[in-house]
């Protein structure tokens, strides 16, 4: 076996195959592990299996409170679990659709909106449990809404969100069947991560809202906001990472694709 070997190492395609793969294999582990990871503005170096997760698109850490950002602005204190996502009660519905009526002028009667707003009809309920309670601490910014969130407790919050997770999701038109790669794939060589992984189509992610038939113009602000870092309530950067990497022709693709299925008022 021993001559064997000798002989194989001998050919020199062989060899440098070989050699061509390790060192093939060394420049892969330094691009995606330390160039790319460290080519992100809020790169902080935090061992080895931190930039493992960093580039395979997860957390480091699973069961802790969000940290602080690099800057020592907080990113949120939310720590969504499983339950936040149940269905509330029909009282609590009821108590829910009452809060609501200081909600309507933005959001509509039946949760859609009118204006510039989200569509919270049938949305899930620990996403807007989540966005009151940041909200309510500051964690993400808006004049009318925290001036709202402060006077609202936890449960009342709950309510609010049984409600609007109680209302149909409202009825959209079809899609663009031409669906950007960043939605389906993302983009790997860029560390994005596609939208439907999150945010449905082919997958959901706790915490993450459905898009269809949101304004496009909503989606844009938001996108640009967590790109430019005046919104970080996303626990670990998720959504500024990915944001940062669009370009502004992207994320119009986006947000006019989500918004293509936009309902109509009610």
């Amino acid at each position: 076996m021993s001559g064997q070997r000798v002989v194989a190492w001998s050919n020199p395609w062989f060899r440098w195959s070989v050699i061509s793969f390790c060192a093939s294999s060394v420049a892969a582990i330094l691009i995606g592990f330390i160039w790319l990871p460290s080519a992100q503005g809020d790169f902080s170096a935090q061992g080895l299996w931190a930039s493992i997760c960093r580039a395979a698109g997860v957390p480091a850490r699973w069961s802790e409170a969000p940290q602080a950002t690099a800057s020592g602005a907080r990113s949120t204190s939310v720590v969504l679990n499983e339950a936040m996502a149940k269905r509330g009660s029909d009282v609590a519905v009821g108590r829910g659709a009452t809060l609501a009526l200081q909600c309507t002028t933005c959001h509509g009667e039946r949760g859609v909106s009118a204006a510039n707003a989200p569509n919270l009809a049938g949305q899930y309920p620990e996403v807007i449990v989540k966005q009151m309670l940041d909200f309510k601490s500051g964690d993400r910014s808006s004049a009318v809404m925290q001036a709202l969130a402060a006077n609202l407790s936890e449960p009342a919050i709950c309510d609010l969100a049984a409600y609007y997770a109680y209302l149909p999701k409202p009825s959209t038109g079809n899609l663009d069947g031409q669906v950007p790669a960043l939605i389906r794939v993302g983009d790997p060589m860029r560390n994005i991560a596609p939208c439907g992984a999150c945010h449905g189509g082919f997958g959901d992610k706790l915490g993450a809202p459905w898009l269809e038939g949101m304004p496009r113009e909503y989606l844009v602000v938001q996108l640009t906001n967590f790109a430019g870092g005046a919104r970080r309530n996303d626990s670990l950067a998720q959504m500024r990472n990915m944001a940062r990497a669009l370009s502004a022709t992207e994320t119009e693709s986006i947000a006019s694709y989500y918004a293509g299925a936009a309902p109509r008022p009610r």
